[in-house]
């Protein structure tokens, strides 16, 4: 019976990936190119026996969102960023820009993302206040109740988009691109927008290919870690540099439940080969006329407020760098990541070499 617990699993991640897929539709990013991004992953993950699956993911899809004003940008941010991934892990560098920035900032840095994460929730709300408000409300209440990310973001994502349809007779035409099955070439641009976006993507993933990886390898509960980071952001790089010049969605690593089924590599194949059969046959787009893109709110408020920013800000403040990850973790906050890692890095290395400490 281990493949119904597999079966199960899969399932599980399924549901906690389709309103993030939804969220990529609202943010203009086209689906059936997507559904390449799960059939690429699966293959690797099979021929590797890779255990951490990759799907959509709320972080990136909001960074992206924040710093692209148009679909070519967020295209081009998420092309720029997946150059720069595949370069650290061909080159295997990924661990040692973390040995060399240390567990500290770059825990401050992910904490600014749960700040981050917190404030576009409440920008959302903000601008659809039934829905995002009320999707604020439900995720709060069920994740206090429940502990559970899945029924946190199926509830609040369901209920609010079920008032805002009743209430409000909420239904949304979609952008022809979005919904169409086919490829459209989706030309790259370059500005200071773009170059930004992707640095700071780049060092989002740096941050969660570590922690979100070694997370879902430590769920196999296998010794050592089975995940190997290199392959995995090698494979989440390829597979948004090809979707990516299509107009498709982002699709990164993610804590997958997966991992803690009797087989995970078989659990994390399923699970991505479902979501692309969803995305394959067009379910996603007929959904996502329903749901408004601030009933995810509730998800990214709890995601950012109580998940993310806790445990990395408790990192980040206690040990030497206590004060350098403090100031990693603001300026993440207020402007993005790699402005973060950037002033982390600076004053990490330079303030020694002026004599000065902090």
């Amino acid at each position: 019976m281990h493949w119904l617990a597999d079966l199960l699993a899969a399932i599980g991640v399924v549901l906690n990936g389709i309103p993030q897929g939804i969220m990529a539709m609202s943010l203009g990013f086209a689906i059936f190119p997507t559904m390449f991004s799960f059939v690429f992953a699966s293959a690797v993950n099979g021929v590797f026996g890779a255990v951490a699956p990759l799907s959509f993911q709320a972080e990136s899809l909001a960074l992206t969102g924040k710093l692209g004003r148009d679909l070519r940008e967020r295209t081009s941010i998420i092309l720029g960023g997946s150059v720069i991934m595949l370069l650290i892990g061909v080159t295997g560098t990924l661990t040692k820009i973390v040995a060399v920035l240390g567990n500290q900032i770059m825990a401050g840095m992910m904490a600014g993302v749960g700040v981050m994460l917190v404030r576009i929730a409440v920008g959302m709300a903000k601008n659809e206040r039934l829905t995002g408000w009320l999707s604020v409300a439900l995720a709060a209440v069920t994740y206090l109740v429940t502990k559970d990310l899945v029924w946190t973001i199926g509830l609040s994502v369901v209920g609010s988009s079920l008032a805002a349809v009743f209430l409000q007779h909420y239904r949304a035409e979609l952008p022809e691109h979005v919904t169409a099955r086919r490829f459209v070439f989706t030309k790259p641009t370059v500005n200071s927008r773009v170059v930004r976006g992707a640095l700071s993507l780049a060092c989002l993933n740096i941050g969660a290919n570590i922690s979100y990886g070694l997370i879902t390898g430590e769920m196999t509960g296998l010794k050592p870690n089975p995940v190997n980071l290199n392959l995995l952001t090698i494979t989440q790089s390829l597979a948004d540099m090809g979707t990516s010049l299509l107009g498709g969605a982002p699709v990164e690593a993610i804590i997958s439940a997966t991992a803690s089924a009797p087989e995970p590599v078989v659990a994390g194949i399923m699970m991505m080969l479902i979501m692309a059969a969803i995305l394959a046959i067009g379910w996603l787009p007929k959904l996502g006329k329903y749901v408004p893109s601030a009933s995810i709110a509730g998800f990214l408020f709890i995601l950012g407020a109580v998940v993310i920013f806790p445990a990395d800000a408790a990192t980040a403040l206690h040990g030497s760098d206590a004060t350098i990850a403090a100031l990693t973790l603001v300026i993440t906050a207020v402007v993005d990541p790699f402005a973060g890692l950037l002033t982390g890095g600076i004053l990490k290395f330079g303030l020694p070499l002026l004599g000065l400490g902090v």
